[in-house]
């Protein structure tokens, strides 16, 4: 089984042109963080379960963590998710982002499966499992609304995806969540159902609100990241940034993570605990979903040869969702009680151990469908002596 230690490492067929000496940076700090990266899982199913004892057992957690909020996110988590965010954005070579743009077929399918695709899939599972529960059922669309931006970066890396493609996604991403999010909402709530027949939904999104998420949780870790590497390969060079900062920094984005869904959890424990056959129900969708539509990804990203490295990436930014956002618009909407927010609290309950399972059924199908190129091969031996 092919383990996490491949965390930052470029995917060797995409990127055969890569400098010999690249390719010794990134084994040597996987090599690292071999450690932590190999025992992920177990580092996150053990943040889910502190988080959700905090939220249980510790009165007032809750709201104390929730009293001061950036952009409609509690500060602490909105903190986790800054420090999280901003080493992969370090990471990204920036000046190869105009090759991810040049790739049509790549931001086509990606548009396509991120506005049209995902949204209805969501929409469609929504009401075959939850017929009987609208606030959840809401709760799920808005979910199915909000695009990844945040922790797919991280997901994407562990499965050695293409770092600068993640970042153009995002930030596509981002530019079409500021303007299309209230419209989609209005028309998966409102519209579409009233076509088909079924019962609507009251909304209101706020535009600012969405904008504000945006510009904190991409805007800020997206310009350090960009300033970080553009200051450090001005100073010292590409090899000095990439073989001696890289390292680490590394391995904050994991703490980040770590520390995130700590927090995330303990904000919402005690609901989640207290409705164990509700979290069930809406677990079950989700499931379903966040499994077909990375999976979709990956067949369309094979069919159409994108190669491994922007398959991968194109697969978990269509499945990967922003939590935080539809967190905080089903917060301001409906309430913090309400059946809409715990639906929004259930998606990183899902999303996190099944995007890290993804991230092994990643690397399984390089393995199967992508073959290692004879170069690489030939320094396997040289690279697992040194393990």
């Amino acid at each position: 089984m092919a383990t996490l230690h491949t965390l930052h490492s470029r995917s060797p067929v995409t990127h055969p042109a890569l400098p010999a000496a690249a390719d010794r940076t990134d084994r040597r700090t996987a090599l690292r963080l071999s450690t932590l990266d190999r025992l992920l899982p177990v580092w996150i199913l053990a943040a889910m379960a502190a988080g959700l004892l905090l939220g249980r057992f510790v009165p007032g957690i809750g709201p104390a963590l929730d009293s001061v909020k950036v952009a409609g996110v509690s500060l602490p988590i909105a903190l986790g998710l800054l420090v999280m965010m901003y080493p992969v954005l370090a990471k990204v070579r920036y000046d190869e982002t105009r090759t991810v743009v040049a790739d049509r077929k790549l931001m086509l399918t990606s548009l396509v499966l991120n506005w049209l695709a995902a949204p209805a899939f969501m929409f469609a599972l929504a009401w075959i499992f939850l017929p009987d529960l609208p606030e959840y059922r809401t709760g799920l669309i808005i979910v199915g609304l909000a695009r990844c931006i945040a922790m797919v970066l991280i997901w994407n890396d562990l499965a050695c995806g293409d770092r600068e493609a993640a970042a153009v996604l995002v930030a596509i991403n981002s530019v079409f969540q500021v303007l299309a999010f209230g419209a989609l909402g209005w028309f998966y709530l409102q519209v579409l159902p009233g076509w088909l027949g079924l019962e609507t939904t009251s909304v209101e999104f706020s535009f600012w609100a969405i904008t504000l998420s945006v510009l904190v949780f991409l805007g800020i870790p997206l310009l350090a990241g960009f300033l970080t590497r553009a200051l450090g390969e001005k100073a010292r060079g590409r090899e000095w940034y990439e073989d001696r900062f890289l390292p680490r920094l590394g391995p904050w984005a994991l703490y980040g993570l770590l520390f995130t869904i700590v927090l995330l959890f303990a904000l919402q424990g005690d609901e989640i605990t207290s409705n164990p056959l509700d979290v069930v129900r809406i677990a079950v969708p989700l499931l379903v979903y966040f499994t077909v539509v990375f999976g979709a990804g990956m067949l369309l990203g094979k069919l159409l040869g994108l190669g491994y490295a922007r398959t991968t990436t194109l697969a978990f930014t269509a499945a990967g969702n922003n939590f935080e956002l539809a967190i905080a618009v089903a917060i301001a909407t409906y309430g913090v009680t309400s059946g809409q927010a715990l639906a929004g609290v259930v998606g990183p309950l899902i999303e996190v151990p099944v995007l890290v399972a993804l991230v092994y059924a990643a690397l399984w199908a390089r393995r199967k469908f992508w073959p290692v190129q004879p170069a690489v091969l030939v320094s396997a031996p040289a690279e697992k002596s040194t393990q």
